[in-house]
């Protein structure tokens, strides 16, 4: 857990960027109410981050799935998030069935290729020097 409670805050930079985007281009924001947006923000996240956890255990796991927050947010009545988080994490499985990742066979033979490849153009023999 966090040694200190600085340490539960969001990233400064990353708030800021959020923030930057949310507002029009011509509104200031000064520095005392982006660090109450950075800290509400962090708030919010341990708030339903414990629900989901609480979710998980219901169904008797220890890892969080994208459904337990779904179901937090439901149970703190964030009724308004659900749907807008439904649909990223719709595209975000959609992105990573397009993109698989490589499996540890698939990497242990890429290896392999490269280096009898490698091998084959004499990449990894040591040059000779030449003595006088």
């Amino acid at each position: 857990m966090a040694e200190k409670l600085e340490d539960l805050n969001l990233p400064n930079m990353s708030v800021q960027k959020i923030i930057k985007e949310a507002i029009p281009e011509n509104v200031n924001i000064g520095k005392d109410a982006r660090s109450a947006l950075s800290r509400a923000a962090s708030v919010f996240i341990l708030y339903v981050t414990s629900q989901a956890s609480k979710e998980a255990q219901k169904a008797n796991r220890k890892t969080l799935i994208g459904q337990d927050v779904i179901a937090a947010l439901e149970e703190l009545e964030f009724e308004d998030f659900i749907d807008p988080l439904q649909d990223l994490l719709k595209e975000f499985k959609d992105s990573k069935k397009k993109t698989p990742s490589k499996t540890k066979k698939q990497n242990d033979e890429t290896e392999e290729t490269e280096t009898a490849e490698n091998e084959d153009e004499g990449v990894d023999e040591p040059m000779e020097e030449e003595q006088e």
